[in-house]
């Protein structure tokens, strides 16, 4: 059953290997060509207050140790490329005998995320080449650009922006972005 629909799975790692799991995931869906299938690979993370002797610091916790969340479209050659990734030790959710594994609720995902402070609903805008853009968030905030490529599939757009009274291209994601009316 092939379904070419975006969902969520949860990999389950060895534990302590969840980032290994994640950079190499996402490094072999760029090898294998495989960027149209698997998109976002996520640690759940939690910033935690911790006093150690009378110094308060925030660390970063796994939420879930042993566990990592993508976000891929379940065809046959991405479930094998990300169930074969060195460090995953399966799928949450698959009960073995070649069965594809449940995904995530879109609700399951959303808590976690808002919990991450991630935004999960991506916005498909109304952009075109040539458009003007402001951007709202990252390293260019506060700058307006000219939209040079649009890219649907993966919500993200190249702008030039004009930096140091230079044009810079940056690539960014459609929630980085507001239409200049």
């Amino acid at each position: 059953m092939e379904s070419n629909e975006k969902r969520w799975y949860v990999l389950h790692t060895y534990s302590g290997y969840e980032n290994r799991v994640k950079s190499n995931l996402e490094s072999r869906a760029q090898s294998m060509g495989m960027q149209d299938y698997i998109f976002r690979v996520v640690v759940p993370e939690d910033e935690v207050r911790q006093v150690k002797d009378g110094q308060a610091k925030e660390i970063v916790e796994k939420t879930f140790p042993g566990y990592v969340l993508v976000e891929m479209v379940m065809t046959d050659q991405a479930w094998y490329i990300a169930r074969n990734t060195p460090g995953v030790t399966g799928f949450l959710g698959s009960h073995g005998g070649g069965s594809k594994p449940t995904p995530l609720l879109p609700e399951e995902v959303d808590r976690i995320m808002k919990r991450m402070g991630v935004q999960t609903v991506q916005h498909d805008i109304d952009v075109n080449v040539g458009d003007s853009v402001k951007v709202i968030a990252g390293p260019f905030a506060d700058l307006t650009g000219k939209v040079t490529e649009v890219d649907h599939e993966k919500m993200k757009l190249k702008v030039n922006v004009e930096m140091f009274g230079r044009e810079t291209s940056a690539e960014l994601g459609f929630d980085q972005i507001d239409t200049v009316e």
